[in-house]
C-alpha cells in the first residue's frame, strides 16, 4: 500500500513539472510569435502532451504518464475524465484560485451596477442556447422529442458559460474591470446558476421520467440563495476580514488565510449544489474592496501564475480529436449554434441595456466560451447515463472549439477601444 501511494505521488510529481514546462513554453510561443493569448498555448500543449496524444505512448518501465491507468482515487470517476483523479483534484483547486484572483480584480461597485444588465444578459445567454441544443439534437435524429433526455441535456450544455477562460483572458488584456468585463463576470456566473437548474430538470426526467417542481425549486432556491447569502455575508464582514488577515505578522500568512477562505467558499458552494468556481469568485468579490486586496496582489499573482496554467493544460487534455470522427458533422452544426446563440442570446440584451453594438459584440464574444462548466455538465450527462459516447464527443468538441475560438475573437474586439457604453448611460 505505501509503495503504491508513493507511486502514485512519485508519478504526480512528474506530471506536474511537464505540464508546468510545456504550458510555459507553448504560451511564451503564443505570445511573442503567433501573438494570441498565452492561454490557448496552455490549452494545445494540453493536447500535445495529453492521454490521446504523446502522453499516451507507453514509455519503458514507466507505462504512460498521463491517464486514468495511474491510481485514480474514486473508482467512479474514472468514465469521466480521461486523466488521474490527482491530477485532476489539482486542476479544480487551480480552477479555484483562477476564480478567486478573477473576483479580487472586479471592481465591486461596477459589479453592483452592472448586475441588472447582466442579468438580462445571463437569461438570454440561457434560454436561446438552450432552445437551438434541444431543436439540433432533434433535426438530426439524435432525440425523438423536446421532452427526450438526450435533446434537454445537449440544450442544458449549451447554456454554460465558462467563466474561467473569460476571465483569464480579460486579466491578460487589462479589461476585467471595464463595463464589459466586469458584465460578463456577472452574467457568467448568474448563467452558470440557471444553468444548475436546467440540469437538475434534465437529471430528474431522465431518473423519473418526470420532473417534481417542487424539487427544481427546491435545488434552486437553495443554490440561488446560497449564492445570494456567500456574497452578501461576505461584503458585510469584508471589512472585519481585512483588519484580521493585515494583523498577521508572519511572512504568508494574509495569502495563505485569503486563500484558506476561498476554498472554504468553493466547498460550501460545491455542497449547496452551485460550482466551486462560483464560490471562490463570490468570495474574491467580496474581498476586493478592501484594502487587503491590495497587500494581496503582487504573492496572488505569484501563486496565480504557479498554479492556473495546469487548469489549463488539463482542459486541453480531455480532447480526444479521433473519437470525434464518427459525429464530425452534428458536432460542427452544434458548436455553430452554440456559437450563435450565445451571441445573440447574449448580445441583443446588452444592446438594449445600455451597451453600443461594439460593447455588445464584445458582451456576446465573453459569453461564448463554454470551458470547465461545460466539462463539468458533460461528465454529468454521461455518468447518468443520459447520453453516450457520441453524444459527449460531440459535447467536447464544441466545449473546445468555443473555448479557443472565443480568446482570438475577444482580444481584437477590445484592442480598438471604441466606447463599449453609449453616452447617456456612463456616469
Amino acid at each position: 500500500m505505501e509503495n503504491h501511494l508513493t507511486e502514485i505521488i512519485t508519478l504526480l510529481v512528474f506530471q506536474l513539472a511537464i505540464i508546468l514546462a510545456a504550458a510555459k513554453v507553448m504560451g511564451e510561443i503564443c505570445e511573442r510569435y503567433i501573438k494570441i493569448p498565452p492561454v490557448l498555448g496552455e490549452l494545445s500543449a494540453g493536447i500535445i502532451i495529453g492521454p490521446f496524444a504523446l502522453g499516451g505512448i507507453d514509455i519503458p518501465l514507466v507505462g504512460s504518464l498521463f491517464g486514468q491507468s495511474h491510481g485514480a482515487l474514486l473508482e467512479e470517476s474514472v468514465s469521466l475524465v480521461p486523466v488521474s483523479t490527482e491530477l485532476w483534484a489539482v486542476a479544480q483547486i487551480a480552477a479555484v484560485i483562477l476564480l478567486f484572483s478573477a473576483g479580487l480584480e472586479t471592481n465591486l461597485r461596477q459589479f453592483m451596477k452592472y448586475a441588472g444588465p447582466a442579468s438580462l444578459i445571463a437569461i438570454g445567454g440561457v434560454l436561446i442556447p438552450f432552445a437551438c441544443g434541444v431543436y439540433g439534437t432533434i433535426w438530426f435524429g439524435f432525440a425523438d422529442s423536446f421532452s427526450d433526455p438526450k435533446a434537454l441535456f445537449m440544450g442544458a450544455i449549451l447554456t454554460a458559460t465558462s467563466v474561467g477562460i473569460t476571465a483569464r483572458v480579460l486579466s491578460d488584456i487589462k479589461h476585467l474591470d471595464s463595463a464589459e468585463g466586469v458584465t460578463i463576470l456577472a452574467a457568467a456566473v448568474l448563467d452558470d446558476v440557471l444553468g444548475i437548474l436546467v440540469l437538475t430538470i434534465v437529471v430528474g426526467i431522465s431518473e423519473s421520467g418526470e420532473v417534481s417542481l417542487s424539487d427544481v425549486a427546491l435545488v434552486g432556491g437553495k443554490a440561488v440563495g446560497f449564492w445570494i447569502a456567500l456574497t452578501g455575508i461576505g461584503i458585510l464582514l469584508s471589512k472585519y476580514i481585512s483588519i484580521f488577515l493585515d494583523s498577521f505578522r508572519v511572512p504568508g500568512a494574509a495569502i495563505a488565510l485569503a486563500l484558506s477562505l476561498a476554498l472554504l467558499a468553493a466547498g460550501l458552494a460545491e455542497s449547496f449544489g452551485l460550482a466551486m468556481i462560483i464560490g471562490a469568485y463570490s468570495m474574491g468579490l467580496s474581498l476586493s474592496g478592501t484594502k487587503i486586496a491590495h497587500r494581496l496582489e503582487e504573492p496572488m499573482r505569484a501563486v496565480y501564475n504557479a498554479f492556473v496554467p495546469i487548469f489549463f493544460v488539463v482542459m486541453g487534455m480531455l480532447v480526444d480529436i479521433p473519437a470525434m470522427k464518427g459525429v464530425l458533422v452534428f458536432g460542427a452544426v452544434i458548436t455553430g449554434l452554440a456559437v450563435m446563440s450565445k451571441i445573440i442570446g447574449s448580445g441583443v440584451p446588452a444592446l438594449m441595456t445600455g451597451f453600443t453594438k461594439w460593447g455588445s459584440w464584445r458582451v456576446g464574444i465573453g459569453m461564448l466560451p463554454r470551458g470547465e462548466v461545460a466539462l463539468i455538465i458533460a461528465g454529468i450527462g454521461l455518468s447518468r447515463g443520459i447520453v453516450g459516447a457520441d453524444l459527449f464527443g460531440v459535447s467536447i468538441m464544441m466545449t473546445v472549439i468555443t473555448t479557443l475560438i472565443a480568446p482570438i475573437i475577444l482580444v481584437p474586439a477590445f484592442k480598438n477601444n471604441i466606447e463599449g457604453r453609449r453616452s447617456s448611460t456612463k456616469e
